[in-house]
């Protein structure tokens, strides 16, 4: 190694370090795959544990026991997220066949305007329920799955809600924890950076959140103002989209400007657009900036390449925790730059 230039080495030295982090994240991605059922609770209750913690603490101020006020945290937490889930799906199940019938006539539209020659939606009917027939069993075994997978992810939200009453309630404990379990001295640096990354998700979950709702309530005026069919169905999903950044926002705008479009026609689909546009810029100059100026800050690429990682280890689950992941990951590294600057260059003698 001796013989060979500085640079040479450092570079080798540097290869070396990443090759290392990134074995160790793949085995580390792989363990939590393998054990998802037990992984996924606890990165819901960190979430849940995030965005409820500002409640939690203000009941403890309050000379609230520490339980009590847990609990009264999971119950309301419950409440919200029961009602909140209930009205989107009372919204969805009103409007929701509004929605995918518009939906049906925009393919129409564009399969007449620009399908292939002997290509029309009804062919296409007709080969699904061929393949319907040919493969009933494989949709057999494949709703037996599905019910599976439906008991699975209830087990999975009880026990994150479990696991959020007892974050909640022993969260005072976790700084001596963090420091038990370091070696030697660096029990403090582990503690602040545990801290920075959870600062991080906390200040992500508040401001989406907030931001989520907003976003939701602007569209949904819009498109009641417009008479757009399935308004608070499409608000919903603005809602639950905007906890993906930017593909969750794409992806409802679109359904959104495509229901306008067979229902309400051409100008009508162009106010909507103009409306959702409107809102992502409101959402990206002023939302963003205020609400989360005192969060980790990240480029809009390395969201993108985070959701896309994301959706590839764990589908959509993995979509929604990559960005706050992320961002803890960013949190711990601003850490270490603020605990351990780089020294300064010596000024070479003239």
């Amino acid at each position: 190694m001796q013989l060979l230039p500085d640079a040479v080495r450092r570079l080798a030295g540097w290869c070396a370090v990443v090759l290392l982090v990134a074995g160790v994240v793949y085995v580390g991605v792989r363990l939590c795959s393998e054990f998802r059922t037990a992984v996924t609770p606890v990165l819901l209750a960190l979430l849940g544990t995030a965005l409820l913690g500002p409640l939690h603490r203000r009941l403890v101020r309050a000379k609230v026991n520490r339980s009590i006020a847990a609990g009264l945290t999971c119950v309301a937490v419950v409440a919200v997220v029961g009602g909140a889930v209930y009205i989107v799906v009372a919204a969805l199940i009103d409007t929701g066949d509004q929605i995918v019938a518009s939906l049906k006539d925009a393919a129409q539209g564009v399969a007449d305007h620009f399908g292939a020659a002997g290509t029309s939606l009804d062919d296409l009917a007709t080969n699904a329920k061929d393949l319907l027939t040919k493969f009933g069993g494989t949709a057999a075994s494949n709703v037996i799955s599905g019910v599976s997978i439906v008991g699975e992810s209830i087990a999975m939200a009880v026990l994150a809600l479990f696991l959020v009453f007892f974050f909640l309630r022993d969260s005072h404990k976790a700084a001596d924890l963090i420091r038990g379990l370091a070696p030697g001295e660096s029990g403090e640096t582990l503690e602040a950076m545990a801290r920075r990354a959870f600062e991080a998700v906390e200040g992500f979950m508040r401001g989406t959140t907030l931001i989520a709702l907003i976003d939701a309530v602007c569209i949904t005026v819009g498109l009641l103002v417009l008479d757009v069919p399935g308004a608070v169905g499409l608000g919903a999903l603005v809602f639950v989209g905007a906890y993906v950044p930017y593909l969750g926002a794409f992806l409802s705008g679109a359904v959104a400007v495509l229901v306008a479009l067979a229902d309400r026609g051409f100008v009508i689909a162009l106010w909507v657009l103009g409306v959702v546009l409107a809102v992502q810029v409101l959402e990206g100059h002023v939302l963003q900036p205020m609400i989360q100026s005192r969060t980790v800050q990240m480029h809009p690429a390395v969201v993108m390449v985070a959701i896309t990682a994301g959706a590839s280890v764990a589908g959509v689950l993995g979509m929604l925790l990559a960005v706050p992941l992320t961002a803890a990951a960013f949190g711990v590294v601003h850490e270490l730059r603020t605990r351990y600057p780089e020294p300064e260059a010596e000024p070479s003698d003239s």
